[in-house]
């Protein structure tokens, strides 16, 4: 069942029907497209900042153009050719990155400066113009008549589009979705339902208690009387640091713009229920655009304005689509909240949701897309409207690197918040969690595309850190425990390492999809005879959690899973001094003898019984401290007290991470996904070959027989620091061989430092690859990298695994 009769609705259906699927009921309450869809401004651009992204937008140029061969239907596709423009070197920065990726992607992108903006554009204003991203494949199509190709391609197939028919109710059972309820009464039995309603997805997910958090606003743009002359084709303009957009449309012109504390719209009631629903004009919120446009393009002045367009259109908190299965309902999927380019987006989205439905995965990597990256919280209207104070402007907004949100901030804090914050704490909400990013004061703060203000205070944490004892802010990890009579069947089956350990002992694992794919990378302590906790990253709270608990539920096993996340914080103390502080605090012998790395047990530090693991994601002798949040505050107290002594300091998020790279520890979403195998990602130590059965095992062993394509390598620049993100190409011996993962300064060792994925030939050896010529680009520089066989900090591990004599 698919809800929703506008672009996003159709596509899935069309794609549905390409994979074989007819028995699907797509029902609209009023009219299809009549919505969004059919006040969309009909703008194609295929090129996006990161690699999966662009390849979803892409196929929009590559299917558009064929409908009308495909469908009989014709599309209103046109290739027009854009440009980004750029009004500051920092935004020519951005752009020269976005343009690699679209070298990457086959695309046929240039930088141009003046000059090449006004030989492309007949008439426009360079004065201030820094220069711009000139995009071959930008173009545009007509909405309405992309939905009725759709449209007719679904009906072709069987499928049954139902219009005038309203959902009143989701109907559920057992965790998953069993029916909807028609308005009418009627209710219609299905296993699937697939929420593509729009502006209006919140209240469909209201239905099903999933929530979905998007937030509709006032979406205004304006279309000019025609203009005698007007260049044809016209290129798509986006003047990024004006914040508007500007096509072509049969000698017209057509100009929106993406604004700071967007008009919230309320979609619920008899306002929001209309077909073709337009709001009043309002000159004085678009009045900024209309400025902008009439100094970059003088002949706006010369013509009337026909037409003043006003509709609700959805945007998301962090401005990316929702799309997958919901974690909260087995079932239930959402394509939604497109901001804005729903159109543009939906040959992409409708194909990847119909390989989510049929095969259980998309053929592209999309976690940046999954609903589940979002908690029940993040659906709350309070927060969603505060949001849209900047996530709408922030399509266009300078993307500094680092940047951080400030609307609706201060949700989540821990236990430990106001100690950090006493402290000189920077936060941000990578996650949702406030957290402390650096410490120091208001001359770190700032942006910039090159040498980070933090880079300073981070290095300085991480030298106390090495030198004596470092307290970081881990209370955001998701803490799951699993119990019952099956759970070590189930973490068995389900972890690609021999987790059946003795208790206290914590184990490093992935767990694996059919293909091979990491679905979770997490740290697996015994902490019971039928009692396991495991410890993930932040982002993946609710896929984690789905993930073991519907697996326990199809197997019929006798286990629970329980999210302890909130119910805990958790303190890293890491650094060569870090025992001693500790031995100094508790009666439990913290001795590497009694206490070796992996172990994992409660123990009492002053008053407070904590769980204590000994792992480290600095590559630093350190312990994990997990202390219910009641007892939080008194436990840092008491650490930080006694630490003095010691030489503890505080340390932040970016010194973490900058540590991280330095040891080239993988991070999920960024250098290991659902995609990359544990043998592609050198992890396949982490794999026990010696278990009978876990899921992906018979798909690794396959890659083990048959050589992997692709190895993640471990780089550094030489003899520079250019700042380095993810997604920046790497060549090899002059070709192009992969892209970057993740990237950043080296804290300890002053080293730009990446991971990134090489190709290889099947059986190619180690050795073989590190004895290649490598660069990278970055922002239109090539650089020379460094492949690194050891990790550049502690190569041995000695530092980590220390004993007592070797840390003294």
């Amino acid at each position: 069942m698919i809800i929703g009769g506008g672009v996003i609705g159709l596509a899935t259906a069309y794609h549905l029907a390409e994979l074989g699927v007819s028995d699907v009921v797509l029902l609209e309450r009023h009219q299809l497209t009549s919505g969004t869809s059919w006040h969309a401004a009909g703008i194609v651009g295929p090129l996006r900042a990161s690699l999966n992204l662009t390849r979803l937008a892409q196929y929009a140029t590559e299917l558009f153009p064929r409908l009308e061969e495909l469908t009989g239907q014709a599309s209103g596709y046109r290739r027009t050719g854009g440009l980004w423009l750029a009004r500051r070197a920092e935004r020519m920065d951005e752009l020269k990155r976005i343009a690699h990726m679209g070298d990457v992607c086959g695309l046929r992108v240039g930088i141009v400066d003046q000059a090449g903006v006004a030989e492309r554009v007949s008439d426009i204003v360079v004065d201030g113009i820094e220069g711009a991203l000139w995009v071959e494949e930008d173009g545009q199509a007509n909405p309405v008549d992309i939905c009725a190709a759709y449209a007719k391609r679904a009906r072709a197939a069987g499928i049954r589009i139902l219009e005038g028919r309203a959902c009143s109710g989701i109907v559920t059972g057992n965790g998953r979705v069993a029916g909807v309820t028609l308005a009418s009464g009627v209710t219609i039995d299905c296993e699937i339902v697939v929420n593509c309603a729009g502006a209006w997805a919140r209240d469909v997910g209201t239905l099903a208690g999933v929530p979905v958090p998007l937030q509709a606003v006032e979406h205004m743009y304006v279309v000019t009387e025609p203009i005698a002359g007007l260049q044809d084709p016209f290129p798509i303009l986006r003047d990024l640091d004006e914040a508007i957009y500007v096509k072509g449309d049969s000698g017209k012109l057509v100009l929106g713009g993406f604004e700071p504390h967007a008009k919230l719209f309320e979609v619920r009631g008899p306002a929001g229920d209309r077909p073709f629903l337009e709001l009043p004009e309002d000159w004085d919120q678009f009045e900024p655009f209309m400025a902008a446009g009439l100094k970059l393009l003088p002949a706006l002045s010369q013509t009337g304005i026909r037409h003043f367009m006003n509709g609700p259109e959805s945007f998301t908190p962090d401005t990316r689509p929702l799309m997958g299965e919901s974690p909260y309902l087995r079932g239930f999927y959402v394509a939604a909240g497109f901001n804005s380019t729903g159109m543009m987006s939906s040959a992409g989205a409708g194909k990847a949701m119909a390989e989510w439905i049929v095969d259980g995965e998309p053929s592209l990597d999309l976690w940046a897309l999954d609903i589940a990256r979002f908690d029940r919280s993040a659906a709350a209207r309070s927060f969603v409207g505060a949001r849209m104070e900047e996530a709408v402007a922030d399509l266009f907004r300078m993307h500094w690197p680092y940047k951080q949100p400030t609307a609706g901030r201060d949700v989540r804090r821990s236990a430990f918040h106001r100690t950090f914050a006493e402290a000189g704490a920077v936060f941000g909400a990578p996650t949702g969690w406030e957290r402390p990013l650096w410490f120091g004061d208001a001359e770190t703060r700032g942006h910039s595309v090159g040498a980070q203000n933090w880079w300073r205070p981070a290095r300085a944490e991480a030298k106390r850190m090495a030198e004596g004892v470092g307290l970081f802010e881990l209370s955001p990890f998701t803490k799951i425990d699993v119990r019952g009579r099956d759970a070590v069947a189930l973490m068995q089956f389900l972890c690609a390492a021999d987790v059946d350990k003795p208790e206290g002992r914590a184990v490093y694992t992935q767990m694996l999809n059919a293909r091979g794919g990491i679905e979770a990378d997490v740290t697996v302590a015994r902490i019971g005879k039928d009692a396991f906790r495991v410890v993930s990253g932040a982002a993946t709270r609710q896929k984690d959690l789905a993930w073991i608990s519907r697996h326990a539920e199809d197997l019929g096993l006798n286990v629970s899973a329980f999210d302890a996340t909130s119910a805990e914080a958790v303190l890293g103390v890491m650094g060569p001094r870090s025992r001693d502080l500790l031995q100094s605090l508790t009666d439990a012998d913290l001795s590497d003898a009694a206490f070796p790395f992996s172990t994992s047990r409660r123990i009492d530090i002053g008053t407070a019984n904590v769980r204590a693991t000994r792992v480290s994601f600095v590559g630093e002798l350190g312990f994990e401290l997990y202390v219910p949040v009641e007892h939080a505050e008194s436990l840092l107290a008491t650490i930080a007290e006694a630490g003095s002594a010691h030489g503890l300091t505080f340390c932040g998020h970016y010194a973490l991470d900058g540590c991280r790279l330095e040891k080239g520890y993988r991070h999920w979403g960024h250098d290991i996904g659902p995609k990359d195998t544990p043998l592609e990602a050198g992890l396949s130590f982490a794999v026990s070959w010696q278990k009978d059965h876990f899921i992906g095992r018979e798909a690794l062993l396959k890659t083990k027989v048959d050589g992997v394509r692709r190895r993640l390598m471990h780089f550094a620049v030489v003899g520079a620091n250019p700042l380095l993100l993810h997604d920046e190409p790497i060549y090899r011996d002059g070709k192009f061989a992969g892209l970057t993962t993740s990237g950043g300064l080296g804290v300890r060792t002053g080293l730009s430092l990446c991971l990134g994925y090489v190709a290889c030939a099947p059986g190619e050896a180690k050795a073989q690859l590190l004895a290649s010529d490598y660069e990278i680009a970055v922002a239109g520089t090539r650089y020379r990298l460094q492949p690194l066989d050891k990790p550049p900090y502690d190569p041995t591990g000695m530092r980590m695994r220390a004993s007592a004599e070797e840390n003294s």
